[in-house]
């Protein structure tokens, strides 16, 4: 029979869930998407909309299988037969503690663990009931879960060294590398492609390997891998040509579905695109310098007396351009042997770009109508453009930090045409990324509400409950809307501050980590999907083979918040959780 008499139990545990959902939002979608903001494939209001569709396919769609190891196995659920509502209890004190810590953890900017999170509080609610806390070697113990922090970012670590292995050495560091990376770029597209078939495959509800048969899932898998290389082949073959060799730069994404009718001469354009630059500038530095730091005016002032002498910079500065040396389009190409810069990185970009700070939501919404009276219409307007967009209206690549643009100096650098290629790779693989996310890291809130609701709903403690689709659309809604509002944070953490990010680079590092999520996921082993990329931009930073090319210190700033999850999560679930039991209360 349904628990009435704790109703404002479940209320509360679901306001708690709404906050742990957002938080995990905020925190972790950022991590899918961050590298394709720092290497400028995506823009933060175009990743606003695709996390939005993303993480809601992922959670919804593929995101039942995981929930119940979280909300199992971490502890002895059998300690609560006799008192289910002291596990409506303990599940919300769990959901508020996971909550807290999230979106403390954003605000500071600590991409930390959604998983190592929840774990933490239910642990800690765990250790204040007297309920057994799995420990051993179990499936979905916390032992297996530990061990897949440390397992799991080496194996992105791995997977994303390898395929960037693959690009560095076949492809960006050969001679005439374009004419390679066009050959190669349509398998790379459907392989991607063959990646999300195989994974809906085999996690979508209903279907599963089992129930398809190894035989029918391969054919699927090889089915798609064949299609997308024929939409590579019809359709992103000719828009390459037509952009990249005959250097159209009036050409956009948009003009895709044209196909073979830009192979003509004169295709029919529509909506053509302006501009001189058949490709933006993917290594274009990200540092700015403040004008209010007297020794930032300083860099600035010699950077320009640099940019107008005749050599165009110092000697042995990466502005400094040798007598008669010149690219096609007639810029100064940079030695490859002294600074790892490809000969051909700056063809495809008009000369004389430079980084364009983004005019951040306060300056752009509140500060044109800060003079008018608060009730004006065109102020109150402000604040509510303000509301909605600031959180993807930010300035989240450019940086004041001169650490941080030599860390980026040293990487090697390649081709923009052949980044541009990758782009949409990049994507895919970001989206792809998402998926993983949002099929993985739901169980991360819903678990404790499901098990709370299970309770409420029938006064019994059971092991096997059904994940309600309906809270399943409401996470994966929360989880867009956390990273639309407050992801911004986390972009900023794990963007470009730990090594220079390309999108042959952020390919590789989505990619490889999705990889390991998805395969976490087919496991039933909730795995951090932090930890996961983290690991994947570590293992293509080393392929730098330059530990100068590392931002060491912001690993360490991202250790830290590794360090501090559990332990946090856990205390403040755990304390909720004894005073709740040990309450003082009136005799009546």
């Amino acid at each position: 029979m349904p628990l009435h008499r704790y109703d404002w139990i479940l209320a509360l545990i679901t306001i708690a869930f709404c906050a742990s959902s957002f938080g995990n939002g905020a925190n972790d979608v950022a991590n899918s998407y961050a590298t394709s903001v720092a290497a400028r494939s995506l823009t933060m209001p175009q990743v606003g909309v695709l996390s939005v569709i993303t993480e809601f396919v992922g959670a919804v769609a593929l995101g039942s299988r995981v929930t119940g190891t979280i909300k199992n196995d971490v502890i002895d659920i059998t300690r609560f037969q006799s008192t289910p509502e002291v596990l409506l209890l303990a599940m919300a004190c769990a959901e508020f503690g996971s909550a807290f810590w999230l979106l403390t953890a954003t605000r500071l900017g600590f991409p930390v663990s959604t998983t190592q999170t929840i774990v933490g509080a239910l642990v800690g609610v765990g250790i204040a009931a007297q309920a057994q806390v799995s420990w051993g070697w179990d499936d979905g113990s916390v032992s297996q879960i530990a061990a897949s922090w440390a397992i799991a970012p080496l194996l992105a670590a791995a997977f994303s060294a390898i395929l960037f292995a693959t690009l560095k050495f076949c492809i960006l560091e050969r001679e005439d590398s374009l004419t390679k990376a066009l050959r190669a770029i349509p398998f790379y597209l459907a392989f991607t492609g063959g990646v999300l078939a195989l994974f809906i495959t085999i996690e979508a509800p209903g279907v599963g390997l089992d129930a398809l048969g190894a035989g029918t899932a391969v054919g699927i898998v090889l089915g798609t891998f064949g299609g997308c290389l024929l939409v590579a082949y019809v359709f992103f073959m000719p828009y390459f040509h037509r952009r990249l060799i005959k250097q159209d730069a009036r050409l956009r994404v948009w003009h895709i579905p044209l196909g073979p009718l830009l192979w003509k001469e004169n295709p029919p354009l529509y909506w053509p695109g302006k501009g001189d630059n058949v490709v933006k500038d993917y290594y274009l530095s990200a540092h700015h310098s403040e004008p209010t730091d007297p020794d930032a005016i300083d860099v600035e002032k010699q950077k320009h007396a640099a940019e107008t002498s005749p050599g165009g910079g110092a000697p042995g500065q990466p502005g400094h351009l040798s007598e008669g040396t010149t690219t096609e389009n007639g810029s100064a190409p940079q030695d490859g042997a002294e600074n790892g810069r490809h000969p051909q990185a700056t063809t495809g970009v008009k000369e004389g770009d430079s980084v364009k700070r983004v005019v951040e939501p306060e300056d752009r919404f509140l500060a044109p109508n800060r003079h008018l009276p608060v009730y004006h219409p065109r102020r109150l307007l402000g604040f509510v453009k303000y509301g909605l967009l600031q959180g993807v209206t930010r300035d989240c690549v450019t940086h004041s930090s001169l650490e941080l643009a030599n860390v980026h100096a040293r990487a090697r650098r390649y081709d923009n045409r052949v980044e541009h290629l990758w782009t949409y790779a990049q994507v895919a693989s970001a989206m792809m990324m998402s998926i993983a996310h949002g099929s993985n890291d739901v169980a991360n809130a819903v678990g404790p509400w499901v098990a709370a609701y299970d309770v409420w709903q029938r006064g019994v403690v059971s092991d096997d409950v059904n994940t309600p689709v309906w809270i399943l659309i409401v996470a994966g809604f929360l989880l867009g809307a956390g990273f639309w509002f407050f992801g911004y944070h986390i972009i900023r953490s794990l963007g470009n501050k730990i090594t220079q990010l390309s999108p042959t680079r952020g390919y590789a590092m989505e990619l490889g980590a999705a990889i390991t999520v998805l395969l976490a996921s087919r496991l039933g082993l909730p795995v951090s999907t932090t930890q996961c990329l983290t690991g994947a931009v570590f293992g293509v930073a080393l392929m730098n083979l330059d530990f100068g090319s590392v931002n060491w210190r912001q690993l360490g700033f991202i250790f830290i918040g590794w360090i501090l999850t559990l332990p946090t999560a856990g205390l403040i679930a755990g304390l909720l959780m004894a005073m709740s039991l040990n309450t003082p209360q009136f005799q009546v």
